[in-house]
């Protein structure tokens, strides 16, 4: 690899044809008042031309065009049109040239990947090795999570994850998996209302990132769907019906243990985060790296509670009977069975 393995070479960037005319549009190089000029500039740039010399004549052509389908603005604006006939004629022939076949397709700018593979020429999801490993795709690779806000929303709420990412996630072909492994683990990190939609009402329905065709990613090749019906991992079980009953005392063994193998046993199971293993009475109890999180007798004194009831909350939460279940636990002791 070199560094124009993903950059471009250090030259005169040639933009595509709309992103040239946003440009000018902008720095008002070429007047907005003018009627219709981005989408007939577009036009001729975009086709086909042996020489330079016919691609400036068919710039040049623009005059007769609004002479003839905006006469009377032609006529009030006469100087307009030709400022932004000869300002497009500067701009082609600066950038682009039929006869040695180099245009913003010739040499496309390799950031992003929206006019053309740019990243997603390795970063496709299809870049299997012999292990069926991909090149990592993920959006967060490079960006933050895209976030859509309305004219009418002055801020923007980003959902940012405060805390590391669970073991699925660091499958490199997760971005192209995670649609098929949806299920209700995903709300301990993440808000999941119309999964997969477009409504922008949760971190799953982002139609940022479902409401895009991702023209060069491998989303949907079919070959690799079935490499990767492989690699799905088992479902986990649905979370445990807690109900107390009268004369059933709360211990780890019969409640607060599947309790936390739901809840937190993705982070603090087998690869116990922070030293923290949470699915056995054992671990629970001998705590994390940075010492006890269950001090029997005293609820409020104990790490678990506090990083639930926080004022940033952990980002794996019980819903309100559950807390009140471990907070009874460890308040009576934090017995490990009857």
């Amino acid at each position: 690899m070199d560094c124009i393995t993903c950059h471009n070479r250090i030259t005169h960037l040639v933009n595509p044809p709309e992103e040239t005319l946003d440009q000018l549009l902008e720095q008002n190089l070429i007047s907005r008042d003018i009627p219709d000029i981005r989408r007939q500039a577009v036009d001729i740039f975009y086709r086909p031309h042996e020489t330079q010399e016919e691609a400036l004549n068919a710039i040049a052509g623009l005059e007769s065009y609004y002479e003839h389908y905006y006469p009377e603005f032609y006529a009030e604006n006469t100087d307009l049109v030709q400022d932004a006939i000869d300002i497009l004629q500067n701009v082609y022939a600066q950038s682009v040239y039929p006869e040695q076949k180099s245009d913003w397709d010739s040499h496309p700018n390799h950031v992003g990947h929206v006019y053309s593979p740019g990243c997603f020429r390795c970063h496709d999801g299809k870049h299997l090795s012999e292990e069926q490993e991909a090149i990592r795709l993920e959006c967060n690779v490079c960006h933050s999570i895209p976030v859509v806000a309305g004219e009418s929303d002055f801020v923007a709420n980003i959902e940012v994850s405060r805390g590391p990412e669970p073991e699925s996630h660091l499958n490199s072909n997760w971005i192209s998996m995670h649609r098929d492994v949806f299920d209700y683990t995903c709300q301990n990190c993440h808000t999941t209302e119309d999964p997969g939609g477009t409504s922008n009402t949760s971190f799953c329905s982002n139609s940022a990132c479902h409401g895009s065709s991702y023209e060069f990613a491998g989303f949907d090749a079919p070959g690799l769907r079935e490499i990767l019906a492989e690699q799905l991992p088992e479902p986990p079980p649905p979370p445990p019906e807690i109900e107390e009953e009268a004369d059933v005392p709360v211990t780890y063994e019969n409640i607060v243990g599947p309790l936390l193998i739901q809840r937190c046993g993705s982070c603090h199971g087998e690869n116990a985060m922070v030293g923290l293993d949470l699915t056995s009475y054992e671990s629970t109890m001998l705590g994390s790296d940075n010492g006890p999180v269950v001090i029997p007798g005293d609820p409020e004194g104990s790490l678990l509670i506090q990083k639930t009831t926080g004022d940033q909350p952990h980002f794996g939460q019980f819903t309100p009977e559950e807390l009140d279940l471990v907070i009874k636990w460890i308040d009576s002791g934090a017995p490990e069975k009857e």
